[in-house]
């Protein structure tokens, strides 16, 4: 039998308490999500910690070991995000950069110490040593598989622009660029702080020493984007150094 015109059923009662069931299972969900995503957040606010205590530690130990590096490790970091900064913005979005660039060292711990503290010029058969200590420094972090191209940096700070470099006799573009960039900054500190063999050289006279080894030893681009940025932030040496601990 057909229904009257303008008879029309109320809803039924059941599907309003469906919705409504539903809806409290919508915020439930919701809720649920909200904690699971703080819990993450908690777990990787942890892991970055466990990260970076684990850098510092590692970045302790190669101070420990070589007296000659106190601070170095620092102010390399920092003057090689700057000039990063400079060249590729990208490059300092990965932490993994900053964390190459202050463990690039940590391969001396297994250089003996005899060598690291020589208070003269090393022998060949010294030096010889000495250049192993990239690839003790890779083969240590290797296996931490959150420094991922930390390694490479690791691996490659000693090659040189003409593939007279160590370990592997690089050249050019086949040294990553962050490598290429740590490179210069590396030798500007080792130029511009204390050893026992010499004292620190002024900061003009180490800039002169990056233009001569320009397409040899350092990629030029990078060095003349290196000399840019001081240029625009005059130092002396002593302001240099402090640029780790502002």
């Amino acid at each position: 039998m057909s229904r009257p015109i303008g008879d029309i059923e109320e809803p039924e009662v059941p599907i309003r308490e469906q919705l409504l069931v539903f809806a409290k299972e919508l915020n439930h969900l919701y809720r649920e999500e909200r904690e699971r995503s703080a819990e993450l957040e908690r777990a990787y606010g942890q892991l970055t910690d466990t990260y970076s205590a684990t850098i510092k530690t590692l970045a302790f130990v190669v101070e420990a070991k070589d007296s000659n590096t106190r601070r170095h490790l620092g102010r390399t970091q920092v003057y090689g995000l700057e000039l990063a900064k400079s060249i590729d913005s990208t490059l300092i979005k990965d932490p993994e950069v900053g964390f190459g660039f202050l463990l690039h060292d940590i391969g001396k711990v297994g250089i003996p110490e005899a060598i690291l503290s020589k208070p003269g010029p090393l022998t060949d058969e010294e030096w010889g040593v000495m250049r192993t200590h990239p690839l003790i420094g890779a083969q240590i972090v290797e296996p931490m598989r959150f420094l991922g191209e930390a390694v490479q940096i690791i691996r490659c700070h000693h090659e040189r622009f003409d593939g007279k470099g160590y370990p592997g006799g690089m050249a050019g573009e086949e040294i990553p660029l962050a490598a290429r960039i740590f490179a210069v900054v590396d030798s500007f500190d080792a130029m511009t702080s204390d050893r026992p063999y010499r004292g620190a050289l002024p900061i003009d006279r180490a800039m002169d020493e990056l233009v001569r080894g320009k397409s040899t030893q350092f990629d030029p681009e990078v060095v003349e984007m290196f000399l840019a940025l001081v240029s625009r932030r005059p130092w002396t040496v002593d302001e240099a150094h402090d640029l780790s601990h502002p």
